[in-house]
């Protein structure tokens, strides 16, 4: 049985996939004025110029479809919103179920409670503990308490997620649980775009790795564990595992 690293996706891919997203982040996070944020983030995409990241170079170039603040915009978005959440729902779930033997064994026997499943550690681990700030436009009250206009109103995620009022018994891990009014895509017109590519690929990664893998467990104590310090993101900064293979396949190397 060998210590390795959990493979969210295929090694090799995954590889690929993080070189990327380190040159992506050390081109537009380590830069000190927006200016050349904007400037790193377009050279980046023309140095790339396939599929999306052409056409969106493509609709800045062509009549200033889209201005340089607004690619850097996206490219940061789809980086934050596109990758993160997701990688970190997945991460965050597989240590869900690893601290809750008997939900992971459940899952196992049963892969038709996936789909709840991924709702209920949507609810369980929020990728995102908090929404973005917002301000009152006028006087409000909100769960007993006034709001003065352009105040700042922190919507926490996780604690609506945890409302004891919402769910029965909310800090135990039930993936049979109508996890359904959870809010970790948001709610009304705020709601994720990418909420159902989210699902999906949380989906394919949770069973693949309880499919290809007989026994996961922790490398290390849980304890030890560390999570990035962020006031948006929910996520580890690793997860290391031990991986046994599948009843009949041959050893992870």
């Amino acid at each position: 049985m060998a210590r390795v690293a959990l493979d969210l996706i295929d090694r090799q891919v995954r590889s690929r996939l993080n070189q990327r997203v380190q040159e992506a982040q050390q081109a537009v996070f380590d830069l000190r004025s927006q200016k050349e944020q904007a400037e790193a983030a377009a050279n980046l995409a023309l140095t790339r110029r396939t599929g999306l990241e052409e056409r969106l170079v493509a609709a800045r170039d062509e009549e200033d479809r889209l201005t340089e603040d607004e690619l850097l915009s996206m490219a940061f978005l789809l980086l934050v919103a596109g990758h993160e959440t997701t990688v970190n729902l997945i991460g965050s779930g597989m240590l869900a179920l690893l601290l809750n033997p008997g939900e992971m064994a459940r899952l196992r026997a049963d892969r038709s409670l996936l789909g709840s499943a991924v709702e209920e550690l949507l609810r369980y681990v929020n990728p995102v503990n908090n929404a973005t700030l917002r301000f009152a436009g006028e006087p409000l009250e909100i769960g007993g308490q006034q709001v003065s206009p352009d105040e700042v109103v922190l919507v926490s995620l996780s604690g609506a997620n945890r409302d004891p009022s919402r769910y029965a018994d909310p800090d135990r891990l039930d993936l049979g649980r109508d996890s359904a009014g959870h809010l970790a895509f948001g709610h009304g017109i705020h709601y994720c775009l990418g909420a159902p590519l989210a699902r999906l690929e949380a989906g394919i990664a949770i069973s693949g790795l309880l499919s290809r893998f007989g026994s996961i467990s922790l490398a290390v104590p849980a304890a030890s564990l560390r999570w990035r310090p962020s006031t948006l993101i929910h996520g580890l900064e690793a997860l290391p595992v031990r991986l046994g293979p599948a009843e009949g396949a041959s050893a992870v190397s």
